[in-house]
């Protein structure tokens, strides 16, 4: 059973993840290297370096943080 074609253009946009263990060269050290190669367009980046959208820090409530949370989650349920 093959990948549908959806699916296999969700597999194209996700990053590259290549994992290496080895020791050091006298044997006392696990070394664990993780890669994550994401490619993007060049576009998306000049777009993103260029935003002059300004961020401003704001002090929440915890009932404007519990808003928020809530709002993700029912955000997050739609997806599914």
């Amino acid at each position: 059973m093959g990948l549908t074609q959806k699916r296999e253009e969700h597999l194209k946009k996700m990053p590259i993840i290549e994992s290496k263990i080895t020791t050091s060269k006298n044997g006392r050290f696990l070394i664990h290297r993780t890669i994550i190669t994401h490619i993007m367009p060049t576009d998306y980046y000049r777009a993103v370096l260029a935003n002059t959208v300004k961020v401003e820090e704001q002090d929440l409530s915890d009932n404007e943080i519990e808003k928020i949370i809530k709002e993700g989650r029912e955000y997050l349920k739609e997806r599914e």
